[in-house]
């Protein structure tokens, strides 16, 4: 798991559900992310740290250490 922000994660769930704990998921990030949904390929702006493809409702996490790094965004699964 997570050791602040020097530790990584397995998957996208364990992404959602730390910043989900932490209270973060609604907080903005600092500039948006655009990004492509990796479940219906369709192109999409990551404006929080948790945010559902408005396509298909992936929903996708991101650590606030990691905001910077756009490959550190991941997949948690549909409405998940």
């Amino acid at each position: 798991m997570h050791d602040g922000c020097t530790g990584s994660f397995g998957d996208g769930k364990q992404v959602v559900d730390k910043i989900r704990m932490m209270g973060f998921n609604t907080q903005l990030m600092p500039s948006n992310v655009k990004i492509k949904c990796i479940e219906c390929g369709e192109e999409f702006e990551m404006t929080h740290l948790e945010t559902k493809c408005p396509h298909c409702n992936m929903v996708y996490g991101v650590t606030p250490c990691s905001v910077n790094y756009p490959e550190r965004i991941k997949a948690a699964g549909i409405n998940y």
